[in-house]
């Protein structure tokens, strides 16, 4: 909890707690929904597509295509309709049709799924990176200074709220936190993921993302929301005891509000780097 010592108890709290941030619409997840969420980038939107559009309609015919084939021989092949079973052991048109009919349906699959995949994986330029460290049962947020000065390298933990403290704060139960992670919208995004105990994984289903943290171990991935607003995901890797209650929560800002809110922090925090450092010579 590096952050929440420097920055002081409530600092990021009462920062983002302001009219802007009561503005940002929530993009939440719904009860008893089972679709995906509302997609929020370009690479959410084609998984959408892909799997709405592609995967569905190969799943629902080869279901149907079992079941009528379970149908025909419940009713055909059944002792009463046909006593006396065919003896036979080998078909070799029947062998290789099965044999060659999944492989074109995996052919077929790989012909749209490849270009996702690549997509998923190549970061374009980054505008800007964050740095994502899972804990248990935790995330911490680093913002590099594109300067470089280490005084204004900001970073902080997010932690989950109570059910009081989030009713308190008009966020969702389970999925809110004290301090969100920031970003500009219609902005490539990188995030360096990488977790300091155990496996974890940083996933947020409207942006399509989610890639495991490993302890020693960085990996990457990036998003680019366009719209402005709140939005919600959780650790997707079994971490321990607490595993449920590791929620991501992520405010996409209009760039020039972006811009302000980094500064004001930045300085915020800064002081409170400044001032953490004489509490720790005088003590010693």
């Amino acid at each position: 909890m590096r952050g929440s010592s420097l920055l002081g108890a409530g600092l990021l709290t009462s920062l983002l707690a302001s009219p802007a941030w009561a503005q940002l619409e929530q993009h939440l997840p719904q009860n008893k929904a089972i679709g995906f969420q509302p997609a929020a980038t370009e690479v959410a939107e084609q998984i959408h597509i892909f799997h709405n559009y592609w995967l569905m309609p190969i799943i629902t015919a080869i279901v149907v295509l079992v079941m009528v084939l379970f149908v025909i021989i419940v009713f055909k092949f059944n002792a009463k309709a046909n006593p006396k079973a065919q003896q036979f052991s080998h078909h070799t048109g029947l062998e290789i049709a099965w044999t060659l009919i999944p492989v074109l349906i995996l052919v077929l699959i790989s012909f749209k799924s490849f270009p996702l995949l690549y997509q998923q994986d190549v970061i374009p330029e980054p505008d800007f990176t964050v740095k994502a460290t899972g804990y248990q049962w935790y995330w911490d947020y680093e913002y590099t200074d594109p300067s470089g000065d280490p005084d204004k390298t900001l970073t902080y933990s997010s932690i989950m709220l109570t059910d009081e403290e989030a009713k308190a704060a008009g966020k969702p139960r389970l999925l809110g936190v004290d301090n969100p992670l920031v970003v500009p919208a219609g902005k490539v995004v990188r995030v360096d993921v990488q977790a300091a105990d155990v496996l974890h994984a940083f996933a947020v289903p409207a942006f399509g993302i989610k890639i495991d943290a490993v302890p020693g171990k960085l990996n990457q991935t990036w998003f680019k929301v366009d719209e402005p607003g709140i939005y919600y995901g959780q650790c997707s890797e079994l971490c321990g005891a607490f595993h449920a209650f590791m929620p991501i929560e992520v405010h996409v800002l209009p760039p020039a509000e972006f811009d302000a809110w980094l500064k004001r922090t930045q300085e915020e925090y800064a002081s409170a780097h400044a001032l953490d450092n004489v509490q720790f010579a005088a003590s010693h």
